[in-house]
């Protein structure tokens, strides 16, 4: 099996258990164990598709008890959501977390397909930054003024 695939089934059995539980806590090493990898493995994967961006905090525990505790932002209301996303993005915002955030509502069906490429295309490399920060939290605070 490649490192792809083994990132990806990973991926795909934590998303399974964040459709069950707002908040899931593993041990690293019962997770590597599990699908045969080693714990660095667990690490790619956590480090890489459960960012802020991507709608999750995750909280680390290293040493011999050591677990990870990843936790999907609330979604009981949207305004909720649209609040915590708001508060998760800093004065700066790069061009991947920009479109991730932008998947996120597309995801959450708070956008549609097609507004969801035109915001892609609204926050592309060509803006700074702090622009592409405000723009996405201006259009955050809209779309939570229209629900």
């Amino acid at each position: 099996m490649s490192n792809q695939n083994t990132s990806d089934i990973i991926e795909m059995y934590l998303r399974q258990l964040l459709k069950e539980a707002q908040e899931i806590e593993i041990k690293r090493a019962d997770l590597a164990e599990h699908f045969e990898v080693v714990p660095s493995q667990i690490n790619y994967v956590i480090k890489t598709r459960f960012t802020e961006s991507k709608g999750f905090d995750v909280e680390s525990k290293r040493g011999g008890g050591g677990y990870i505790r990843i936790i999907k932002y609330g979604t009981s209301t949207h305004h909720d959501f649209l609040n915590v996303l708001i508060q998760k993005i800093g004065q700066n915002l790069t061009e991947k977390d920009g479109h991730n955030i932008i998947q996120l509502l597309f995801d959450e069906e708070i956008i549609t397909e097609r507004e969801g490429n035109l915001l892609l295309e609204t926050v592309g490399e060509e803006i700074s930054p702090q622009i592409r920060a405000k723009i996405i939290k201006k259009i955050i605070q809209k779309l939570d003024r229209e629900r």
